[in-house]
């Protein structure tokens, strides 16, 4: 009688808690990344926007808890205490971590709750200026003919233009084709190909428009599955797939976590409150701004969310193994 007095009261806590969430805690977005760089950038935007549609009364704050490639930061929510108050932004390393670190001390795919995703950024193929081809076929045949004495830049292990790189390389069976070169973050690998140094780098949209619209590089394809067709510059440009490589879709995405065994209600309150954030015209456009498309569709669902990044996790896997090289 007395254990069971003891769970109703723990049940009633709990509900009580569920009703009254999020209270005068704050919820802590945790970035595993320092201030500043582009997936901040996105967690400040949505903590205002999820502020908003949550009528004002939720005091998001920021957490930046960079190092290891996202991986310090994403350990520390997966241990946080699951009350709804510690939420976690990651981008496309959710899905590449479990390759590149091999020692990782979490499951991505087990350790969290999905909350569901946030935005998209497309990527493009660019090549330096100097190079003859002028459209992807000549492009694609250029580095056959060449095949040894290309290079291809990337902003280190597990960048966004690594990635890229990785699987595009795979899908044109091209591995050896081309000597790969890291460079230690965006600005050195895009200045290498702009002064002709390094021959190609494929890299996201937010860093490689203005590139391109200054014509300091040569943009050859884009990774979405369709033709970027709302975007003036990059409408023209040819998606992989339509040049042959079947199934070829990369673009590095967003999404909201949290510990695992948060309260359900907990998690459809915020789930919801991201679902209006959403469509929040001034979130929208402030993602615009960055390059990011806003999702829109079944992927801002839990279920959904969990089954694109397991899907993802499933396509980057056997490209990083097979290229050897790893973060740990």
């Amino acid at each position: 009688m007395k254990r069971l007095l003891v769970l109703a009261t723990a049940v009633t806590a709990l509900f009580a808690n569920a009703q009254t969430f999020p209270g005068s805690k704050p919820i802590s977005i945790v970035v595993p990344f320092a201030a500043g760089g582009p997936t901040d950038r996105v967690a400040r935007d949505l903590a205002e926007a999820m502020r908003k549609s949550m009528g004002g009364g939720a005091n998001f704050v920021v957490e930046n808890v960079g190092g290891a490639g996202g991986t310090i930061g994403a350990a520390k929510v997966a241990k946080a205490a699951p009350d709804g108050h510690t939420l976690l932004l990651h981008h496309i390393g959710m899905a590449s971590a479990p390759a590149l670190y091999r020692k990782l001390s979490y499951k991505p795919l087990d350790d969290f709750e999905y909350v569901g995703l946030v935005n998209e950024v497309p990527m493009t193929l660019i090549g330096k200026p100097q190079l003859p081809a002028n459209n992807y076929r000549d492009f694609e045949n250029y580095i056959r003919a060449n095949a040894g004495k290309l290079n291809i830049a990337h902003a280190g292990l597990g960048s966004a233009s690594h990635l890229c790189g990785l699987m595009w390389q795979s899908a044109i069976k091209a591995s050896d084709a081309m000597t790969t070169i890291p460079f230690g973050g965006t600005a050195p690998a895009m200045n290498a190909l702009v002064g002709g140094q390094v021959d190609l780098m494929c890299d996201q949209t937010t860093n490689t428009t203005g590139q391109i619209e200054a014509g300091r590089v040569k943009a050859f394809a884009v990774t979405t599955a369709k033709p970027l067709s709302s975007n003036k510059l990059l409408k023209d440009l040819p998606t992989l797939q339509e040049m042959g490589l079947k199934g070829f879709e990369l673009t590095i995405w967003h999404g909201l976590y949290a510990p695992k065994g948060t309260p359900p209600a907990a998690l459809a309150q915020i789930n919801a409150a991201l679902k209006v954030a959403l469509k929040d015209p001034d979130f929208i456009k402030k993602q615009e701004g960055l390059g990011a498309v806003v999702v829109n569709d079944k992927r801002v669902e839990p279920a959904a969310h969990k089954a694109f990044v397991t899907a993802e996790t499933a396509k980057l896997k056997p490209v990083i193994e097979a290229a050897g090289k790893f973060a740990d």
